[in-house]
């Protein structure tokens, strides 16, 4: 769905927007990851690819050109600002998504100025999306479940069948993935930074919904946690407990 909105001209990559139903039983946004941002007749536009997963999204998914909808955006804090001054021209960077958390892999590479290498994970091939967008931009590698694409297994199964080398990563998908790609980096010794999934009310801290456990105590809570909305989505892996 691309949506004509200045938020268009100032989101980074990693940041995410907060959609609003047009629904009166629906009071509380959807927070959906920025895919793309462009231009569409001449406006400032964002692309948000996602998922359908229950009446908000099933009523965003009927809209068609010309409807409007409530977004406030852009929230969050994206990749290049976490990982400020480590992408060089000489960098190789690792971005690795992971079913719904390949949208944001979209813009990141597109920004990114340094040599990209992309791997995406599906459960198979006939889950495949944004292909095309992420080739365009770099290597491509990708994995599904059933081995009907690509490697057979998950993201850390493709780097190391396809032998891939980067100094950073930059990553998003399911905790448990997440969580494998901490251990990688750690084994390999370089930085990787990983945009976490919760669920999420207000998306601007207030609420504390969205917290997840940090290596170190937050100024916010005065307790390990981080709010996942405002301190994130972005993190350098180090810092969170997946």
């Amino acid at each position: 769905m691309w949506l004509a909105t200045d938020i268009g001209g100032t989101a980074e990559p990693g940041q995410f927007v907060s959609v609003y139903s047009n629904s009166d039983a629906r009071l509380l946004p959807r927070p959906i990851s920025i895919c793309e941002t462009g231009t569409f007749e001449g406006k400032k536009s964002i692309r948000l690819v996602y998922r359908v997963a229950g009446a908000g999204t099933k009523e965003f998914s009927k809209l068609c050109e010309g409807d409007s909808l409530d977004v406030m955006g852009p929230l969050g804090n994206g990749f290049l600002k976490a990982a400020e001054g480590r992408t060089d021209a000489g960098t190789k960077a690792l971005l690795i998504g992971g079913g719904i958390g390949i949208p944001p892999m979209v813009e990141l590479a597109k920004r990114l100025t340094c040599d990209v290498t992309t791997v995406a994970g599906y459960r198979s091939a006939k889950e495949l999306f944004l292909t095309k967008e992420l080739e365009k931009e770099g290597r491509l590698f990708a994995a599904t479940y059933d081995g009907s694409f690509g490697t057979c297994g998950n993201v850390i199964d493709a780097i190391r069948e396809n032998d891939i080398r980067a100094d950073i990563i930059f990553a998003c998908g399911p905790k448990p993935m997440l969580k494998g790609i901490k251990a990688f980096s750690e084994e390999l010794g370089i930085p990787a930074y990983v945009s976490l999934e919760e669920r999420m009310a207000c998306g601007v801290g207030a609420c504390l919904g969205c917290v997840c456990g940090s290596a170190a105590i937050d100024d916010h809570s005065k307790v390990k946690n981080k709010r996942v909305c405002v301190d994130g989505p972005v993190f350098e892996a180090s810092e969170v407990v997946l």
